[in-house]
């Protein structure tokens, strides 16, 4: 059993930045994944990062998000800079092991002037 417990989220200005980490208690997993829903939207993969430390963004992201993940801790984090009001959203924090997936209850983001 994995538990996923993210944090961070909050309301910012445009231009402005956050930092979202997730704890992770329970087996060890594989990849772990961000993801983000916009209230009307379909969830969507911002990015993700594997225990080895390889890491994949999505386009809309690229270059203004980072994430990053400390195994000792068993918590990954997301810098998010330069933030827009497009990425509004609610951010969940996603764990593979093997065939299964785990999720966070969810981390609300705002960006709004």
């Amino acid at each position: 059993q994995v538990l996923l417990v993210e944090s961070g989220g909050d309301s910012v200005q445009p231009g402005g930045s956050l930092r979202l980490s997730c704890l992770m208690t329970g087996n060890s997993v594989d990849v772990m994944r961000w993801f983000r829903q916009a209230p009307g939207g379909q969830r969507e993969l911002v990015a993700e990062i594997t225990k080895s430390g390889t890491t994949n963004y999505s386009d809309s992201v690229k270059g203004r998000f980072t994430i990053s993940r400390d195994n000792v801790r068993n918590t990954m984090y997301l810098k998010m800079n330069s933030l827009k009001p497009e990425d509004t959203a609610v951010y969940y924090c996603n764990a593979a092991r093997g065939p299964y997936q785990y999720w966070g209850q969810g981390t609300r983001v705002t960006v709004s002037s």
